[in-house]
């Protein structure tokens, strides 16, 4: 069968490296599966199927450093996913039996005691069988953290199956964004991290396991695992299996192109995943030992675990080339690293000047992210037609909480430090937003959604005006690591005397929303609050690099940056105790919510395009990003973020029409939990449609008023023309954004 695509030119940085132990693992695989039952007579693989796969050879590319005993241990681990995959397709994919899939999938934790003494089920099925004994060969070398982590993730591998077979069942091709998303639950990577963890013997430190850096650095890796896997398994999942979850096909899909064209974008994101990997290691790693306070033993464990990742992105090309599973054909496989390394000579190793490490097109996308423009000449920002199927409503309490929010904003000191004046205050109408936010809600919480509102934008803004043009990144971290002290956790608490604007309004607001909650909701609100204030720090460094984000960074953290997490806790409030949090961790209901911010993310970037890019010479916006990523006009940009607001808002309906309600049956909610759950879709909806309707009314965007505010701050007489733009740079900082 011809191959659909011509597979593209792939950045690989780092050589593959062969484990002397292969032979080894070969023959303890294949005895270990056949003593599971995954082999003759499992009606999913004979002995000839698992020797074409060569799972063996995959782990010693993958693992080049780990002995004869871990190599074996790690091969066995996926021997038994790989047939796990291979069985729930022929068992309950190709049938579309969910509720079979489901039952098969709910017995699998309890193969996976956090306390390998807790007795387990007697298996019934190879899947179960292997499971058992992988899990008490490994868990008594790691931690308790670590076996809570490899747990969750082998959980989400085993159950978002169930998400690929819902969409084989209505014939849905997911959009990019959800793509991404749940394709690093399903597709294992973060799983595969975890094992690299025990056979690097370098288990990362507890402290740091949930920090952004560790976590970019896992999902990059992740993403780069899976968008090479799409490449090369295209033809196998779509042509032959019917799967619709494959990068290739979404972004065929999504963009209306060529495979070919596809198969590019899909090999340029997978470079640009990899390029996040190793800007994240160099830049964000070694403040993070610093902040933590790691020795040098901690160190080397955690530079081991990447290490052991770049070995697992190499070693799996290698595979890729060489497995039969996979389209591999017309493609050049490098003869692997031996023993003795690069230099080695023909036949043991490669020559050093035989490796190409990148590509001219890798690399002209690397220079792409470091040089834009500030401050070019834009126009005004264009509107399209949004697709918004919900109709907005206001709160009847607005007019109010307009004069009270002038009120609370001069008691806190916002209008006072440079940063706002009373007029910048009134065009950006906050209260207007929190009306369509929360149109049933009293005065009382109308005032405190718009000063909510209003602190998080102050912060936004104060940001760049304090520390943006001095590129001043210690005195944010202390400002951030200040702010923490004004929300505290356990009551009663001490803080400290605020010594400005921001700590003032985030203290009166946090003893009014904070003080009533329990101790659970307290600190999961706080830690939305510090998502928002670490995300600010996220944009300065980027400016002081003047680096344009990855596209999936970006769209991670624009989450964030927008408060989504603080604005959704605040609805969150009135649910109390009654809905179960797995509920809300699980990924239907992250889907529905990630949808929603998305849309209203994206949504203020089309508006904001000329405030941020020609008056503020920022690039912080999802359009210069697609921008920056395609290569490609303002037009071309803005037709792919408004493709995508679109894709997103389908995706929110598909959740909300198709997905809860599986969800409620498969945690067997009752009738008022399920209640609250859809008044909490209805107040998803009523997000979404106020933020429209605040950013079609205020007058924070328009290009007049733009003119008008920006001119208090660039007076008529300043610099103008060429080389000018460092000091509109400054001067622009010193002013509202």
């Amino acid at each position: 069968m011809a191959q659909p695509f011509e597979l593209p030119e792939f950045y690989t940085p780092y050589p593959a490296r062969l484990n002397p132990h292969l032979e080894e693992a070969r023959e303890h695989s294949r005895r270990w599966a056949r003593e599971m039952g995954m082999l003759e007579g499992s009606g999913i693989w004979e002995q000839s199927d698992l020797d074409a796969h060569d799972y063996a050879l995959l782990c010693a590319y993958t693992h080049p450093d780990a002995s004869a005993s871990d190599l074996a241990l790690v091969t066995d681990w996926y021997v038994w996913v790989f047939f796990f995959d291979d069985h729930f397709l022929e068992t309950f994919k190709r049938s579309q039996d969910r509720a079979g899939g489901k039952a098969y999938l709910d017995r699998l934790p309890a193969f996976m005691p956090m306390d390998p003494a807790t007795p387990m089920p007697e298996p019934v099925n190879p899947v179960e069988a292997g499971l058992a004994d992988l899990w008490l060969r490994t868990v008594p070398a790691m931690s308790p953290e670590w076996r809570a982590r490899f747990a969750e993730s082998t959980e989400n591998l085993l159950n978002e199956s169930l998400w690929e077979l819902s969409n084989i069942n209505i014939g849905r091709v997911p959009n990019p964004v959800e793509y991404i998303e749940m394709r690093r639950k399903v597709g294992g990577a973060p799983w595969s991290a975890g094992l690299i963890e025990y056979a690097a013997r370098a288990e990362v430190p507890a402290v740091i396991a949930g920090s952004r850096p560790m976590l970019v650095l896992r999902d990059a890796f992740s993403d780069g695992v899976h968008l090479r896997n799409d490449l090369f398994s295209y033809q196998r999942e779509v042509e032959d299996e019917g799967e619709l979850s494959n990068g290739v096909l979404v972004l065929e899909t999504f963009l209306g192109c060529s495979t070919q064209e596809a198969a590019e974008a899909v090999n340029d994101l997978l470079t640009s995943r990899l390029q996040q990997f190793e800007h994240t290691t160099v830049t964000e790693l070694p403040p993070l030992f610093a902040e933590h306070g790691l020795g040098p033993e901690a160190v080397t464990r955690v530079m081991a675990y990447v290490k052991g990742l770049q070995d697992w992105q190499s070693g799996g090309h290698e595979w890729h080339l060489r497995s039969s599973r996979y389209m591999n054909e017309g493609t050049r496989s490098r003869a692997p690293l031996g023993m003795a390394g690069i230099g080695a000579g023909p036949g043991i190793g490669l020559s050093a000047t035989d490796i190409t490490l990148t590509t001219r097109r890798a690399e002209t996308a690397r220079v792409r992210n470091f040089t834009h423009v500030p401050f070019r000449r834009v126009g005004p920002s264009r509107l399209p037609d949004f697709y918004l199927p919900f109709t907005p409503r206001l709160n009847a309490n607005l007019a109010g909480a307009r004069v009270r929010l002038v009120e609370w904003s001069r008691r806190m000191g916002l209008l006072s430090e440079g940063v706002w004046d009373e007029q910048g205050l009134l065009d950006f109408d906050l209260p207007l937003c929190a009306a369509g936010l929360d149109p049933d809600g009293s005065a009382d919480e109308l005032d405190l959604g718009s000063a909510w509102l209003a602190w998080g934008t102050y912060g936004d803004d104060y940001y760049p005006v304090l520390f943006g043009a001095r590129r001043d990144l210690v005195a944010a971290k202390v400002c951030t690591d200040r702010l923490g002290l004004f929300m505290p956790v356990d009551e009663p608490a001490a803080t400290p005397p605020p010594a400005n604007a921001l700590e003032r309004g985030l203290a009166d607001l946090w003893q009014r929303t904070a003080g009533p909650m329990d101790g659970p909701a307290r600190r999961a609100f706080r830690e939305a609050v510090d998502r928002m204030t670490e995300s600010w720090l996220w944009e300065l460094v980027n400016q002081a690099h003047n680096r344009v984000p990855d596209p999936v960074d970006y769209m991670e953290m624009r989450r964030h940056t927008f408060g989504s997490d603080l604005t959704m806790s605040l609805a969150r409030i009135g649910h109390g105790r009654r809905i179960p949090d797995a509920v809300y961790r699980s990924g239907p209901m992250r889907s529905l919510e990630n949808a929603a911010v998305n849309y209203a993310t994206l949504m203020n970037d089309v508006f904001s395009y000329q405030k941020e890019v020609e008056f503020e010479g920022e690039f912080h916006n999802g359009i210069v990003v697609v921008q920056t990523f395609f290569d490609c006009d303002y037009a071309t940009g803005l037709a792919i973020v408004h493709d995508l607001m679109t894709e997103r808002m389908r995706q929110f309906q598909h959740v909300a029409a198709n997905e809860l309600p599986i969800l409620y049956d498969d945690f067997g909610l009752d009738a008022e939990a399920r209640k609250i759950l859809d008044g909490y879709v209805r107040e998803l909806e009523n997000w979404m449609s106020g933020i429209y309707v605040w950013h079609r009314d205020c007058r924070r965007y328009r290009e007049e008023d733009l003119i008008r505010r920006f001119a208090r701050q660039w007076p008529l007489s300043g610099p103008t023309g060429l080389g000018t733009s460092a000091a509109r740079l400054v001067t622009a900082r010193a002013g509202v954004r």
